[in-house]
């Protein structure tokens, strides 16, 4: 009960300060990520939370699904389908490479094998442009840019999942004997993007039936309740959940522009709820032990996968692009580590391989950071488009004679 206290009085204070965060560098989620430092073992010692607590694995996965499913409502498939050679270029040559570049310095500057250094590269790859909202959130933001980001953190968290499993029964006896294999990470994913796509289209072929619909103020409903039966459906067939929710959103507002339109403000509203309770149990595993029991050369580790590895593997492969250098730069700084990193990362702790602590430990400062960094920077560079009125909230207007601007309120992560 003190966690779900903690989780309000953040909730209350990110709130009250999110119209100034969405204009200044003050994050909302790092108000969660120091709350749940604050509360944890570290420091007031209120809750006692632990990495292998079934919570933390819990709440870091239903945030992914959640973000990623309303993610894929803003994929626009026509459009992609014209436009798909950018978010190809980000995921066939700057994920792989991102891969290997952190596996090198991982296994130099840290002295991981080889075998742990590739799997920390693996964990680290996936991108999560949530903690950017004020980037892809916003109409006023290049589409191409936006659209990138976009594609990029939706597909590569999926693309990323069968290498970690590999990795981790490479890398040794596991704690529960897991063993993983080509064929079945393949069926897993196949299965995750076929029921993420099925799923929708049988929703909304239900509706079409004559006695059947929604009431109007129930409609938002619908899309929660196709999401709710798809992460069950998933968990209970061991389908990838991930691929699942971006195909099954982008799905649904491709087939149900109307569902889109009514279960946006909640869906918005649900994720940014699970998100803002994954950071906090997160920011609970925080302790001063983790941060001490992390080298310096693996400090150095993590400053360099945030200022060069992410932003020269994403600039290689956007080279001969028709991305202008502004929009390159934007797409090469945002690639923070997120709730997909989380998940991964305590596949790898709870896997019982060697060396997995300090993989966990490398993987966990390096999350902590590229939260702060990545979403402490969004609203400064959005700027640099031109984007006004970021928080949707109304300006006192001089003229009082003038009516305020309308807008949805957006909590900046």
């Amino acid at each position: 009960m003190v966690l779900v206290v903690v989780f309000g009085v953040a909730l209350l204070v990110a709130v009250l300060l999110s119209g100034l965060a969405a204009r200044t560098v003050l994050s909302t989620s790092f108000l969660f990520l120091v709350g749940g430092a604050l509360v944890s073992d570290g420091f007031l010692g209120l809750i006692h939370i632990t990495p292998d607590s079934e919570i933390v694995s819990g709440t870091a996965d239903l945030a992914l699904f959640a973000v990623l499913f309303t993610d894929g409502m803003h994929v626009a498939l026509p459009k992609l389908r014209t436009g798909w050679k950018n978010p190809a270029r980000a995921l066939g040559l700057g994920m792989p490479l991102a891969f290997v570049f952190m596996a090198l310095i991982t296994h130099y500057l840290v002295g991981l094998d080889w075998t742990t250094s590739f799997l920390v590269g693996a964990v680290l790859a996936p991108t999560d442009p949530v903690f950017a909202s004020a980037i892809v959130g916003r109409a006023e933001v290049p589409a191409k840019l936006r659209q990138l980001l976009n594609v990029e953190s939706g597909i590569n968290d999926g693309l990323a999942l069968p290498v970690v499993l590999i990795l981790i029964a490479t890398a040794g006896p596991t704690a529960g004997g897991a063993e993983a294999s080509g064929s079945k990470i393949a069926l897993e994913l196949m299965l995750g993007l076929v029921l993420g796509i099925a799923l929708p289209l049988l929703v909304n072929a239900l509706i079409r039936f004559r006695l059947l619909g929604a009431e109007p103020k129930l409609q938002p409903l619908l899309p929660l309740a196709t999401g709710i039966i798809l992460y069950a459906a998933c968990h209970l067939t061991h389908a990838n959940p991930y691929l699942a929710a971006f195909s099954a959103g982008a799905a649904l507002a491709h087939v149900s522009p109307e569902a889109k339109a009514s279960f946006e403000p909640l869906g918005e509203a649900l994720a940014e709820l699970a998100k803002f309770a994954a950071l906090l149990v997160f920011g609970a595993l925080l302790t001063p032990h983790l941060f001490a029991d992390l080298s310096f050369g693996g400090y150095v580790a993590v400053l360099l996968a945030i200022v060069l590895i992410r932003p020269a593997s994403l600039l290689i492969s956007l080279l001969g692009t028709g991305i202008s250098r502004k929009e390159k730069l934007v797409a090469a700084w945002f690639g923070p580590k997120g709730f997909a990193s989380v998940v991964y990362g305590l596949l790898v702790l709870q896997s019982g391989i060697p060396r997995a602590e300090e993989a966990f430990t490398l993987i966990a400062v390096c999350i902590a950071f590229s939260i702060v960094a990545h979403s402490s920077t969004d609203v400064p560079i959005a700027r640099a488009f031109d984007v006004e009125d970021l928080a949707g909230i109304p300006e006192p207007d001089k003229d009082t004679d003038r009516k305020p601007t309308e807008g949805r309120a957006h909590v900046h992560p």
